[in-house]
């Protein structure tokens, strides 16, 4: 019932996946960085990296298709 599944690229289709993060939950040294904002958007990997932090979840999107990803929202 616990086994690994590899999902792959469907059509060869690079994804990454945007979500809402709270400052708080980031490390101090980042949250120092963030100049009184709440809430940020990760853009994480398939595997899960996150690759980047931003301000506006649109930007994150602007993000992922400048660089070949296909964006979408996690939950």
């Amino acid at each position: 019932m616990y086994s690994k599944f590899d999902f792959g690229t469907e059509d060869g289709q690079r994804i990454v996946y945007v979500r809402e993060v709270s400052v708080s939950d980031l490390p101090e040294d980042v949250q120092q960085q963030v100049d009184g904002a709440e809430t940020l958007y990760a853009v994480h990997s398939a595997d899960g990296e996150r690759l980047a932090l931003v301000k506006e979840r649109n930007l994150a999107f602007a993000l992922a298709r400048q660089n070949d990803y296909d964006p979408v929202t996690v939950h």
